[in-house]
């Protein structure tokens, strides 16, 4: 379907009908597709699992820029309101709770997740995401960025999810996981997981897919062509590609990120490849949303800078 629509502009083309239409071929090819792959040999199952390393980690980066701009989204609404002295209110209300829930969680991981100080990597990993915190709360505060308390309040709970994430990846047998270990049976925690995985997926791709300039920086009005009526209201290739790479994300959770060896009974995305692929977007999450603080001063201070003459 990316293939297929590629490039798709206007809205009565062929390729348009395609995207739109056809769903009695489509549910024929539905079950057809999902047979055909365990008639395939494993090379080429192999194949697809070390493609979708990559597409999943290219899921993951939309992910963290959709989360990102619904967070600034959510701050601009609050901002433009009529009923400043309302929304000022709500707003601190909406920061609060997220700061103690921040606090609370990592307090809750300090204690389910490093018993001891044995568990240094743990250890490493909390601390690390409650420095994080305060960096981009401090960052925010800046009297030249002024961003509010809101945006690192909401991000703070973001990151600190991922680092719960990537904790409860470890594997079950490691002797700092111990709530993990004490449950070898699919549990409340694992459905979860799974089901705000789900809604991320479907968050992401629906709200990037129909949404895809953001990824394509035509933001300038300057620049910005006027729309004809018959134009694409979306990229159709870059919402299928977003699907795409969110089948390959799904795809890495149920084994573990690793093709090579297979996952227990009633695990998801268990390992220490998942646990650093979660880490490591959880850091790439916050240097993004600390880019999109800081690019605005960065940039208008290379505009003002005098050429010379």
């Amino acid at each position: 379907m990316f293939l297929s629509t590629l490039g798709t502009s206007k809205t009565h083309s062929s390729r348009d009908r395609w995207h739109s239409g056809w769903w009695f071929v489509k549910l024929i090819m539905w079950p057809a597709l999902t047979i055909i792959p365990f008639l395939l040999p494993s090379s080429i199952i192999h194949l697809y699992g070390e493609i979708a390393h990559f597409g999943a980690g290219v899921f993951l980066l939309i992910q963290l820029i959709s989360v990102i701009s619904f967070i600034q989204w959510l701050n601009e609404c609050y901002q433009s309101q009529k009923d400043a002295e309302r929304c000022r209110v709500y707003v601190m209300l909406l920061s609060t709770t997220s700061y103690t829930v921040c606090i609370v969680g990592v307090i809750l991981m300090y204690i389910w997740y490093a018993p001891d100080s044995s568990c240094l990597l743990n250890i490493f990993f909390i601390t690390w995401t409650l420095f994080l915190i305060q960096l981009m709360t401090s960052i925010a505060l800046h009297p030249k960025v002024n961003a509010g308390y809101l945006t690192p309040a909401l991000m703070g709970l973001y990151v600190v999810f991922i680092c719960w994430c990537a904790i409860r990846s470890e594997p079950v047998g490691e002797s700092c996981n111990r709530k993990a270990a004490a449950s070898n049976r699919t549990d409340w925690l694992t459905i979860i997981s799974f089901v705000v995985a789900l809604l991320a997926m479907v968050i992401a791709t629906f709200s990037t897919g129909i949404d895809s300039q953001c990824f394509q920086f035509k933001k300038d009005e300057n620049d910005q062509e006027e729309e004809a009526e018959d134009d694409v209201p979306y990229g159709y290739g870059f919402f299928h590609f977003v699907f795409a790479t969110g089948a390959m994300y799904f795809a890495m959770l149920l084994i573990g990120w690793n093709t090579h060896h297979p996952m227990k009974k009633w695990t998801i995305d268990v390992g220490w490849t998942s646990t650093w692929v979660r880490v490591v977007n959880e850091w790439l999450a916050v240097c993004v949303y600390i880019w999109m603080l800081v690019a605005p001063l960065i940039l208008k201070s290379r505009r003002q800078t005098p050429t010379g003459t």
